[in-house]
């Protein structure tokens, strides 16, 4: 069974001139992480937030079979931005321990323990969220996506505004979930190094499904000049090695 299928997925704006997602069809296998690339404007937001039914669209969506409204459990998400009122006095531990309420108070400590070490948050647990720094948002974002282990997880260009330590420990961390739990994870990066380091599979978009094969095969010049038109090319994406990044 597939993790995730996606059939015809198609969004329309109000008063766009053509769909911000063109008919886009794929399947999503247990234990693969799939990048998704494209170009400023390709719909990868958009088919991360259709692919949720965060916006209307047309088209089908299952996981593990299942219509993705009645597989919420099942999934994990972390967008490339939190809007959020800065103002709320929510520290990270609240943020963190409001997905394991359902749970008895004890069964709450263990995964609360494996996300602070594994995400490098003791320092700034307390803090209220508004106070803390992109960077740092981000990586609460990011382990309160894993708290409750996921089968599938979307993330939305999760190395922007983190420091590459913590990509590095992003990366490791959808490695061992991939390996132990056979974790689905659906990637969308403009970082081209990392995504030929860690794909199994990439997903080239721009409005419309341009391809998906291994990385290999798709990140070749030919490819992705079709995709970004003449200035694509394989180049190194460095980083700031800030918490925060322009």
């Amino acid at each position: 069974m597939h993790a995730l299928a996606v059939d015809q997925l198609t969004v329309h704006f109000e008063g766009a001139e053509r769909p911000a997602l063109d008919h886009v069809s794929f399947t999503l296998e247990p234990g693969q992480l799939v990048m998704l690339i494209g170009p400023n404007g390709s719909g990868k937001t958009t088919l991360l937030r259709a692919i949720l039914g965060l916006i209307a669209s047309e088209g089908e969506v299952t996981v593990y079979g299942r219509p993705v409204q009645e597989a919420y459990p099942l999934l994990g998400y972390v967008p490339q931005h939190l809007r959020f009122d800065p103002s709320l006095p929510l520290t990270g531990r609240e943020m963190l321990t409001m997905p394991l309420r359902m749970l008895p108070r004890k069964a709450r400590q263990a995964p609360l323990a494996w996300a602070v070490e594994t995400f490098r948050l003791a320092s700034f647990l307390d803090q209220p969220v508004g106070t803390v720094s992109g960077g740092q948002l981000k990586r609460l974002m990011l382990a309160r996506a894993m708290l409750r282990q996921p089968r599938v997880v979307l993330l939305d260009e999760p190395e922007a505004g983190v420091d590459i330590g913590a990509e590095q420990t992003l990366y490791e961390v959808l490695a061992q979930h991939i390996a132990e739990r056979q974790l689905t994870a659906l990637v969308s990066s403009h970082e081209l190094n990392m995504v030929l380091k860690v794909a199994t599979q990439v997903i080239c978009l721009n409005r419309r499904l341009f391809g998906m094969g291994p990385p290999t095969q798709m990140l070749t010049p030919e490819t992705l000049f079709q995709l970004y038109g003449p200035a694509a090319a394989l180049y190194p994406h460095n980083h700031d090695h800030g918490e925060q990044r322009e």
